[in-house]
């Protein structure tokens, strides 16, 4: 049996920018990405805490370091410059695998630099 199990999360993140001229996605820092472990066109999930909104999209990478957030085409009708996000990404595991699977959590700070991992 296969199970859909949480890969990783990056939560408090705070959107520091939109772009409704683009084709769709979510632009975050590379190293957040680095440290989550997702990849840029890894579909992921979007939940805004400041409004309830979900969506689901794919990550592309942002400059190193900048702390950027940045929502993208039609999704910027689900969150505005200073909403509160929470990044999810998924993986598919075999039972035994799922067993000892441990996702990789992060919270950051107002500026979206990682303040704890796990």
């Amino acid at each position: 049996m296969k199970r859909i199990m949480l890969k990783a999360k990056v939560q408090k993140l705070t959107v520091s920018e939109t772009n409704m001229d683009y084709e769709g996605s979510l632009t975050l820092d590379e190293s957040l990405m680095k440290a989550a472990d997702m990849m840029p066109f890894e579909q992921i999930h979007v939940y805004n805490i400041s409004n309830g909104e979900r969506f689901i999209t794919y990550l592309i990478k942002g400059e190193k370091d900048s702390g950027v957030v940045g929502v993208n085409g039609a999704a910027v009708h689900r969150a505005k410059v200073g909403d509160k996000l929470i990044v999810a990404s998924y993986v598919i595991l075999e039972k035994g695998e799922s067993d000892y699977f441990m996702p990789k959590i992060l919270i950051v700070d107002e500026r979206n630099a990682i303040k704890e991992a796990t």
